[in-house]
């Protein structure tokens, strides 16, 4: 357990109250504010529900002040797991929600993707003190109690505010775009978003895609928009220069302004495959490293190969292949049922119902 944790609980503990704020909404953030846009919905839901107040607590930052503010709320969210939890003594009138941030499952995480023991007693420690997990589908019940090491009947299949987004109005975000990047008028965009790995030589995409070939090819009809995670974009050290040849979207804020926008996603083992198939839209999975990843990085719940939301290739050879001859097209209604309960935009309305509702576990 890192010193942080232990420091984080102990101080946590000594400023606790035994008197909670019931209009107290707490946010529990990381430095770059991940994954804000779930808290951003849940907020807007309180706030149709009454005077609440709101903080954002960095569970990076060791404030005593800040402390001392979650833990006078009667209400806090997660989006990410904040292991300095499993050291904390919470009010037992607190309900401690975690959102996730991200859609479905089929790429393992948390305890699932671990076999260090004192790791995953760290997560189901951590994950003692929470309340509701809310994930999209009861189908999934197995894979998130296993994977945050949680007692089943805390699991609510409410759904993930993020999806709300794509029930409100954005203005024509095409257009935008287009100004942006006039080379984009005219053309479909296909965002490529790959996943991070942990060596250096898998997370150069330009190891794989042959990107001369996919502009001869593709370049009359088809725009390449990369969008990097911020930890690959370490091994180009910083930006990169499309010139051209693609446009860099990685400075992006808001990655489902994209989604909405492009026509064809390219990832791999991220759950953004999940998000872009519920918009109806055709995705390819670009494993060029599948074997690896199944042996040596997380694994998945399921056989990728046979159950996934888009089709796989592994090379760039077939990735141009497949946009080209536009083999892309399928039929991914059986996928989302299996992660979907609901697509209807009400998620947080949901989630905060059940929160003020202070539901009894069964």
């Amino acid at each position: 357990m890192s010193l942080k944790h232990i420091l984080f609980g102990t101080i946590f503990n000594e400023m606790s109250s035994s008197k909670i704020d019931e209009k107290l909404v707490s946010f529990v953030v990381d430095d770059n504010n991940s994954f804000i846009s779930n808290f951003k919905y849940v907020q807007e839901e309180f706030e149709k529900n009454g005077n609440f107040n709101f903080f954002f607590f960095n569970k990076n930052n060791l404030s005593i002040k800040n402390l001392k503010k979650l833990s006078k709320s009667k209400y806090i969210f997660l989006n990410d797991n904040f292991l300095s939890m499993a050291n904390m003594k919470f009010n037992p009138d607190t309900i401690i929600t975690q959102l996730w941030h991200a859609p479905g499952a089929f790429k393992k995480f948390g305890a699932s993707s671990t076999n260090d023991k004192n790791e995953i007693d760290l997560i189901k420690r951590s994950n003692e003190k929470v309340t509701y997990l809310i994930n999209t589908s009861e189908n999934l019940a197995d894979f998130y109690g296993e994977a945050f090491q949680i007692d089943k009947s805390k699991i609510r299949p409410l759904g993930i505010p993020r999806m709300d987004f794509y029930f409100k109005s954005h203005g024509n975000l095409r257009e935008e775009f287009e100004r942006k990047y006039p080379e984009s008028r005219d053309k479909k965009i296909v965002l490529y978003a790959p996943t991070f790995r942990d060596n250096e030589y898998d997370n150069n995409v330009f190891n794989y895609l042959d990107l001369d070939e996919f502009n001869n090819q593709l370049g009359e009809d088809y725009i390449l928009a990369l969008r990097l995670h911020p930890r690959i974009s370490d091994f180009y050290g910083g930006r990169i220069e499309g010139n051209g040849r693609f446009i860099d979207v990685s400075d992006v804020e808001n990655e489902q302004e994209l989604l909405l926008i492009s026509d064809l996603l390219i990832s791999d083992y991220s759950s953004i495959a999940i998000e872009f198939a519920a918009l109806n839209k055709p995705v390819i999975l670009f494993t060029y490293d599948f074997d690896n990843y199944v042996s040596s990085d997380r694994g998945f719940y399921f056989d990728l190969r046979e159950t996934s939301p888009g089709v796989l290739v592994d090379s760039s050879d077939e990735l141009i292949s497949c946009i080209k001859n536009e083999s892309y097209k399928r039929d991914n209604s059986e996928f989302l049922k299996s992660q979907f309960d609901k697509i209807d935009g009400e998620s947080s309305k949901r989630i905060v119902d059940l929160v003020l509702n202070n539901e009894a576990l069964l």
